[in-house]
């Protein structure tokens, strides 16, 4: 009965997984696409942005758009993380070099949790000596 409920136990927890690892995940890999639209779906509804010097809070919408115009400009060759983080409260914090056509960058990104939901409320790329 014992080994009958370790199993199960192991079988159920598969599926469960860890939201803010799944979003981190998530968040990555879109980077490695340069897909702005799908890193938006996870920002929150304000997100603090800041591309070079070039820093604001952006609604949703303007943070893609800016997101978007960044990734068409340098085209992504790669992204590779070097820390990732659990923060205070659960929070999620993930920094990494991202490889363009133009050059390699500093990025970061910050996830917290909003409501009931794990969300981008920080997103950031920077020259590396910055």
């Amino acid at each position: 009965m014992k080994t009958f409920c370790l199993m199960l136990f192991m079988f159920c927890g598969s599926f469960g997984g860890d939201p803010i690892a799944d979003l981190s995940n998530e968040v990555i890999e879109a980077v490695k696409k340069g897909d702005a639209a799908e890193i938006a779906k996870n920002f929150n509804d304000k997100v603090d942005l800041k591309i070079f010097d070039q820093e604001d809070v952006y609604s949703k919408a303007q943070a893609e758009s800016v997101l978007k115009d960044f990734f068409a400009k340098n085209k992504v060759k790669g992204f590779t993380t070097s820390h990732s983080s659990t923060v205070k409260a659960g929070n999620q914090f993930v920094v990494g070099t991202l490889d363009t056509s133009t050059g390699k960058y500093r990025l970061s990104f910050l996830i917290k949790k909003i409501g009931e939901k794990y969300l981008i409320s920080q997103f950031r790329i920077e020259n590396e000596s910055d």
